[in-house]
């Protein structure tokens, strides 16, 4: 056994008793988590900072077994750090920006993923799903040291889950037998077999392809540098693909593509695992079996995550191919736009049909992880011969010329979704000024000096952010907005202004952009503030 396997078998959240498997009548939470992975954690987290009582659900007591997810992106860093939790993922997680592409035994192009300056956070880190849990799960216990109404309780599994008009009965066993509790609202953050969707008769939609790939999590002392590399057609794995990414502690992530006529369990045998690394990394290079699995490639979403008061995200919600990192950075994306919507309908201040647009805009980015995913597998894995023709003709001339590298698709990397179209943005009224800062979009983080401009817009509420002009605070529907007035220069000029001399932005909680105009206009930022949180439109 590795030092790190002996972590997934320390109990961090053990089964202790409570108060309410003794009650005569079931007691009543506001919010019911299911699941303590990195999405239910971080859902919690999300809830129990603007002071939501949160009550965490879990059939386990440790962290996962296994690296699993293992890239993390840019914007879900961003998000954790909001949440307070970024830095020491940071600080123990491999960084990397440059990944490479090989064709057989060559090397075609590599390529930068965060090519410009100016950000906090890397385009990715490469760190351990069991490290990442832990760390979640330090942050949690610190806010609830600090009095927030956040508990996790491990060894309780649901068993049942029954909507009701005004929240949902549950149903939770635990080795002192079931007992019931109540919920006003439950969000299913229970994996991608999710008994909660199969409890409520819920099912995905969506495309399931035939192949299978091999995962290795390996212990070794190599000296391959911190990049992503991705092979097609290797000498090693003949007529497949192949993935080598790097961890912490020497631990290397492999993905090995099989073909789909396998018989999986003799496949994840150490003895028909290990002469496959060895024709990957050479007879001379030690290495120890940290952990091994197969997946399938799956591209698939519920029709909708929202049913009444139970709310699914992560995978429980939608599920797509691991090549991209769209899995979990993906799921932290949809807890951070939840999170600050369920708040404020909770608090009475906004309309429950709000939540109706954390549905509209998550699906939305589902679609679109499903699409890029859909798109990496069939390159990688072509379905007809001229498939291949054409991919391997792409891949020559990609050593060549540049013209051909946007084709070439080893998986789309996970980038943040921008929300085109929804119905919480206000027209744009700058149309001049950087599409990349639209309505709808992630904002850009940018240096300040002292510090980033994300970290001026961690607040939780929204922010008026006024860029060389000056706002005001704004209240809307006893909803506040802060003004933050801040110089625009270098790259905050360049990503917010480009040729306009100044703006005005309003930032939701989310850090995405609600509405931006030329000058300050109090009228117009509460009427944007007020459709950004749903409210009714004035007769």
């Amino acid at each position: 056994m590795t030092q790190h396997q002996k972590i997934f078998e320390t109990p961090l959240y053990p089964y202790a008793r409570t108060a309410d498997q003794d009650a005569a009548e079931p007691a009543r939470h506001k919010v019911i988590v299911v699941g303590a992975g990195p999405i239910g954690m971080a859902a919690a987290l999300e809830l129990g900072l603007k002071g939501v009582e949160v009550l965490i659900l879990d059939d386990n007591d440790k962290v996962s077994f296994g690296s699993r997810a293992i890239c993390f992106a840019k914007r879900p860093l961003e998000i954790l750090d909001r949440l307070g939790c970024g830095q020491p993922m940071v600080d123990k997680g491999i960084v990397w920006n440059l990944g490479k592409v090989f064709f057989d035994d060559r090397k075609v192009y590599d390529f930068n993923l965060l090519p410009e300056d100016g950000h906090r956070r890397p385009a990715f880190i490469n760190l351990q799903q069991y490290y990442f849990e832990e760390y979640l799960l330090n942050r949690l216990n610190a806010l609830r040291a600090e009095g927030a109404p956040v508990e996790l309780r491990g060894g309780n599994r649901v068993t049942a889950v029954t909507p009701q008009a005004d929240g949902v009965l549950v149903t939770v066993e635990t080795p002192d037998g079931p007992y019931r509790i109540e919920a006003d609202w439950l969000i299913a953050c229970d994996g991608a077999s999710s008994p909660v969707r199969g409890m409520l008769g819920l099912d995905f939609v969506g495309r399931v392809f035939q192949d299978n790939f091999l995962i290795a999590d390996v212990v070794m002392d190599a000296q391959f540098p911190t990049e992503r590399w991705f092979w097609f057609d290797p000498p090693f794995n003949r007529g497949q693909s192949a993935l080598l990414h790097k961890q912490p502690d020497d631990v290397w992530r492999i993905d090995l593509q099989l073909g789909w006529d396998i018989d999986r369990e003799a496949e994840k045998r150490p003895e028909n695992v290990i002469p496959r690394l060895r024709a990957m990394l050479g007879e001379d290079v030690n290495f120890e079996l940290e952990w091994v699995s197969i997946y399938t490639f799956q591209c698939r979403r519920m029709q909708k995550f929202r049913h009444g008061r139970v709310i699914f995200a992560g995978d429980a919600a939608h599920q797509v191919s691991p090549f991209g990192a769209r899995g979990a950075n993906s799921g932290l994306q949809d807890t951070d736009n939840l999170g600050w919507k369920l708040a404020l309908v909770i608090d009475g201040k906004a309309p429950e049909s709000l939540l109706d647009s954390y549905d509209a805009e998550r699906a939305h980015g589902a679609d679109e992880n499903i699409l890029n995913s859909s798109r990496s597998t069939d390159f990688i894995t072509p379905k007809s011969e001229i498939s291949r023709v054409f991919r391997d003709a792409v891949l020559d001339l990609a050593e060549y010329y540049d013209f051909p590298r946007p084709l070439v698709n080893s998986g789309r990397l996970s980038v943040p979704c921008t929300y085109d179209g929804s119905a919480l943005n206000t027209p744009d009224a700058l149309p001049e000024a950087p599409a990349r800062s639209r309505p709808g979009s992630p904002c850009s983080d940018a240096p300040l000096g002292e510090g980033f401009l994300l970290d001026q817009l961690r607040c939780g509420g929204f922010v008026v952010l006024a860029l060389n002009t000056e706002a005001q605070d704004v209240l809307a529907a006893g909803i506040p907005a802060r003004a933050l007035n801040l110089t625009a220069t270098g790259a905050l000029a360049e990503r917010y202004l480009g040729d306009v001399p100044q703006a005005v932005y309003l930032i939701r909680p989310d850090q995405h952009v609600a509405a931006r105009w030329p000058s300050y206009d109090p009228a117009a930022v509460a009427a944007a503030l007020s459709r950004a949180t749903g409210q009714p439109e004035e007769a």
